[in-house]
């Protein structure tokens, strides 16, 4: 079985305010964030606590997301980043290195797959993750965490979160054209 969510990261200001969040259905969906953050990061940590959650499932994981950056980071770059120490192929250390990190622990024997949607066009699961991710960095906004949601039965809680805490500066936005 195959089990399909969404995943979207916002910052206001970016960096800003920033929020994640994931939806698969209105009983499994989580947001989070922090109060200073970029796009990517909530991006990216929206894919991890995903994974982080589901991984105790035996289902596929089929993941949607309006982020370019974040599908070819996790299929197409990062095997290169490892290979360089975890630097671009400028030499640059990669950016968000410790959610780039937890992603591919994350990721390891997983059967996931990724597809990408443009953003606001009406794609229900997209545009309920978007939700969550623009209501969890306007809490941040008025100096409150967001409330999280229920998550995915049996899973471990609070692993991103905790992952998050080492990204301890925002980070500048990586540009798609790394390799």
């Amino acid at each position: 079985m195959t089990l399909t969510a969404a995943a979207d990261g916002s910052a206001l200001g970016n960096p800003g305010p920033a929020g994640w969040g994931w939806y698969i259905d209105e009983d499994r969906w989580d947001r989070g964030g922090w109060a200073h953050g970029t796009n990517n990061m909530g991006e990216l940590m929206a894919v991890l606590d995903l994974l982080e959650q589901t991984a105790h499932l035996d289902d596929d994981l089929h993941v949607i997301c309006d982020s370019k950056y974040v599908i070819n980071s996790i299929t197409a770059w990062m095997p290169g980043w490892k290979r360089k120490g975890w630097r671009k192929k400028d030499g640059n250390p990669v950016l968000n290195v410790e959610i780039m990190q937890a992603l591919d622990a994350a990721m390891a024997g997983r059967r996931v797959t990724f597809e990408w949607v443009k953003g606001h066009t009406g794609h229900e699961l997209n545009e309920e993750a978007d939700r969550l991710a623009t209501s969890a960095a306007a809490a941040w906004a008025k100096g409150a965490a967001p409330e999280a949601g229920p998550g995915v039965p049996g899973a471990r809680s609070g692993t991103a979160e905790a992952g998050a805490e080492q990204v301890t500066e925002p980070v500048q936005d990586e540009p798609l054209s790394l390799f």
